[in-house]
């Protein structure tokens, strides 16, 4: 049997507890965090927090999957069609390198597609070993099919055109 990633529903605001508490039971878990900048008492202060509410991810095996309901501030497993959703590991790749190259990610609700299709109207529209990229203006694009959501991030800087850009172990050079 394979092991494959699934989604863990958790009570509002409990996200890191939940992957603590997964660790420590020795359970391979992700839970993605957003690195954002917030201007506090004319300070700018960095905050991590999750950028999927109540979301986290675990990669376990089919038949380990009951023993999640069993962890505390559990709710459920994200189902589709009766049975839990399982996650592509290039989805969960394109998360990790996404998140630790950008600041200030925002989250787009898109439609499931769970065919592994992705269309893009747009002409600046890569593909980097499966990952559907978009560059556009000053803001770079991941989508994630199987999720729902798109991933976006503001690039600083002047623009894009004539950079580099690199999306976890790719350099993407801009024309």
């Amino acid at each position: 049997m394979q092991k494959n990633w699934y989604i863990v529903y958790t009570k509002p605001k409990s996200e890191k507890k939940v992957a603590a508490l997964l660790t420590k039971k020795k359970i391979g878990n992700f839970c993605p965090l957003n690195c954002k900048s917030i201007l506090q008492f004319r300070k700018s202060k960095v905050v991590y927090e999750p950028l999927f509410t109540s979301y986290v991810f675990v990669h376990i095996l089919d038949s380990e999957v009951h023993l999640l309901r069993q962890i505390e501030n559990v709710v459920n497993l994200v189902s589709w069609k009766g049975r839990p959703a399982v996650i592509y590991d290039e989805e969960i790749e394109a998360i990790r390198d996404f998140t630790g190259n950008y600041r200030d990610i925002k989250l787009e609700r898109t439609q499931i597609n769970l065919n592994g299709e992705s269309k893009i109207a747009d002409d600046r529209s890569y593909s980097i070993d499966g990952k559907i990229l978009m560059i556009k203006n000053k803001s770079m694009k991941v989508n994630l099919p199987s999720l729902g959501f798109t991933l976006i991030a503001e690039l600083e800087g002047e623009g894009i055109m004539g950079r580099e850009v690199s999306f976890g172990n790719k350099e993407l050079s801009l024309q």
